[in-house]
């Protein structure tokens, strides 16, 4: 009897951890500002389509204790035009890998305006907070052509959402031929990818992948997205 006493008041002093809903919350979070044209936008999408119908993915995905992410997609541009574009989905198969991947592809542009890169992280971030979900580990991808050139300064979103726990990863896509108007938006001193690291991304682990070429970003997305999900194990 006096063991049982025991064990119930140790339960009571240390209760069991509540196991994870999903091994990761990942809000993806896209660059929608006038310089990235339609096409470009495009194939952003078909990026994120790609990327989640990869067998790289999935097996990321599948591989994890749970075995499932909880994944949503907002945009971009000015300070009052972040979007969710797609609410929180989970992510555990490929059905509903799938599933998400067409529903990204099928919305519409939701903004044309300046670049706030803060305002698509407090929204990302705000979000987060708002899902009754547990995970190890949560996420933001910060992808965009350009520096943060409206709205409160990105470091200051990024330190909110670092505060919260939230690890910042981005992907800079380097415009090569920008117009002569967004020259210095696209190309600051010493690279967008340097930019990103020292303004937008950080928390343990984090990086930043460059890419040269809008047609490069169904790889290097795939890339990341099984790189962010395979450092939970």
């Amino acid at each position: 009897m006096r063991a049982v006493l025991l064990c119930v008041l140790a339960t009571m002093c240390c209760p069991v951890a509540q196991a994870a809903d999903v091994d990761l919350i990942l809000a993806l979070v896209s660059d929608v500002s006038r310089s990235i044209d339609d096409t470009e936008f495009t194939m952003q999408k078909d990026g994120i389509q790609a990327a989640f119908t990869s067998p790289r993915v999935l097996a990321a995905v599948q591989g994890g204790p749970v075995g499932a992410i909880a994944v949503a997609y907002f945009e971009f541009a000015g300070p009052a035009e972040a979007r969710t574009v797609i609410d929180w989905t989970i992510v555990r198969d490929s059905t509903s890998a799938r599933t998400f991947a067409a529903a990204v592809a099928a919305a519409p542009r939701s903004a044309y305006g300046r670049t706030s890169i803060s305002a698509g992280i407090d929204l990302a971030l705000a979000s987060m907070d708002g899902l009754a979900l547990s995970a190890p580990r949560r996420v933001i991808d910060i992808a965009g052509d350009g520096t943060n050139n409206s709205g409160r300064d990105a470091t200051q979103a990024r330190d909110d959402a670092l505060a919260h726990g939230v690890v910042i990863n981005g992907l800079a896509i380097i415009n090569d031929r920008p117009a002569s108007w967004g020259f210095a938006h696209v190309q600051p001193p010493g690279g967008l990818d340097n930019w990103y690291r020292a303004n937008v991304t950080g928390g343990d682990g984090s990086f930043v992948i460059a890419i040269h070429d809008f047609h490069d970003f169904a790889d290097a997305l795939t890339r990341k997205l099984a790189t962010e999900i395979a450092s939970l194990r």
